[in-house]
């Protein structure tokens, strides 16, 4: 039998005659009185059963679970519905991968993501505050730092194509004194993680122009070739990417405030010691020590606040499924369960799931760490952290009274965090060192 399981990212298709036709009577009890269920406890008890089954090469306990969470799952349900139908499709990617006798996988990745407009990654960021709380407490803490400074320049290290800068360019041309001359600075390479956008850095940086040339803000936008393969790791890229993090390649210059913006973006640099460089530092450790010894005005850092990069595959689902049902769980309070754009971002939330669940090895790029453990790395390089001012908090406390009443945030030590329903989400930080004048 075949059997297609089917959702906004394609579908995967099994060929094992005993998968979806394991018997009801043949599951443990602990099993069975899942079935039918959609509470999250017990679909995060079934996905660590399967785990378990996996990780113990028992394909014939992993195909059982399988069969219920299939009885369970639904790509257009509810929350806890919804999340475990990515979770399947992760446990089976990964199945096809590590038990490639027991079941077959075809079609190559899932997720085929599409590349979207402008117009639409605008759409995309202001669905929920996901990503325009990072771009709002970054700027806001931006603004203040470079107050008096007449030349201001940027590195921007992110996955969301420039789409914070317009509004801090707004907030500049608004200053009293006038605003300083802007220079953002962007790397060729970014990491193969949504979204994808269907226009060039260099177009961006036309448009970035464009616009700050209507604001009265001096401006230049340069994209800084790093020479990566792209039939390379993603380590040996980044690895590559750090030899060009020199004041004279990025051409700073001492007249400068230099900033340095990291939007969910460390978490792709490895973390592993033995993977790179001369002096045995990891390479997310070998990039802060870089970026110290750039001195930089003030260092951000904005991520996801979950420790996603366990070695155990049993720890990284406890961790993805309890930390990923907020965007799920956000998504339902306002969209209809068939909406497009709930499809999408959730597909997106399912790229994500995949890499974490589906992969080991250097394939696996989605290595997470918490605010908590980012905040003890930083000290670690030497940065300290720098408080955020009312001003950031009042313009957070506006951003979310667009939102749902879910919404929160929250200080806790080194970071500003936004919450959903009381549970943490996103982290903010803001870091300068003893070297900075």
């Amino acid at each position: 039998m075949k059997t297609e399981v089917r959702g906004n990212g394609g579908s995967i298709s099994l060929q094992n005659p005993s998968l979806f036709n394991a018997p009801r009577d043949s599951i443990t009890g602990a099993l069975k009185g899942c079935l039918g269920s959609l509470d999250g406890a017990c679909i995060e008890k079934l996905l660590l059963h399967c785990a378990s089954a996996l990780e113990n090469n028992d394909v014939t306990l992993a195909q059982q679970v399988m069969w219920v969470l299939n009885n369970v799952a639904s790509a257009v349900g509810d929350t806890n519905q919804r999340l475990a139908s990515w979770f399947l499709r992760a446990l089976i990617s990964r199945a096809s991968r590590f038990c490639p006798t027991a079941m077959n996988f075809y079609g190559g990745s899932m997720f085929q993501r599409r590349l979207m407009t402008v117009t639409e990654l605008a759409g995309y960021v202001d669905l929920i505050p996901w990503h325009r709380y990072g771009f709002c407490v970054s700027n806001s803490a931006i603004f203040k730092a470079v107050e008096g400074c007449r030349k201001v320049h940027i590195l921007d290290f992110s996955i969301t194509h420039c789409m914070q800068w317009p509004t801090l360019i707004d907030a500049l041309a608004k200053k009293p004194d006038g605003p300083p001359s802007l220079r953002i600075t962007v790397l060729s390479f970014r990491p193969p993680v949504p979204p994808l956008l269907n226009v060039s850095k260099e177009e961006v940086g036309h448009r970035l122009a464009n616009f700050a040339k209507f604001r009265d803000v001096p401006f230049e936008f340069h994209v800084k070739d790093d020479h990566c393969l792209s039939n390379e790791s993603l380590a040996v890229q980044f690895e590559s990417l750090l030899t060009q993090l020199t004041r004279s390649k990025l051409d700073l210059r001492e007249d400068e405030a230099l900033v340095v913006n990291c939007q969910n973006w460390l978490r792709y640099l490895s973390d592993e010691t033995k993977v790179n460089t001369a002096h045995g530092f990891s390479l997310r450790d070998a990039f802060l020590d870089i970026i110290k010894g750039l001195n930089p005005r003030i260092t951000i850092v904005v991520d996801e606040d979950s420790d996603l990069s366990a070695p155990s595959l049993s720890s990284r689902i406890t961790a993805c499924f309890n930390y990923l049902w907020i965007p799920f769980d956000a998504l339902e309070t306002f969209l209809p369960k068939d909406s497009s754009q709930r499809l999408e971002y959730e597909s997106d939330i399912g790229h994500k799931i995949e890499n974490i669940i589906g992969f080991e090895g250097f394939q696996r790029i989605e290595r997470l760490e918490s605010g908590a453990k980012l905040s003890q790395r930083m000290q670690n390089a030497g940065f300290l952290s720098l408080p955020f001012c009312e001003d950031t908090i009042n313009e957070v406390k506006s951003l979310l009274d667009e939102h749902a009443s879910g919404w929160g945030m929250k200080r806790e030590e080194h970071m500003l965090v936004l919450t959903w329903k009381g549970h943490n989400s996103v982290f903010a930080t803001a870091w300068a060192h003893d070297r900075v004048g």
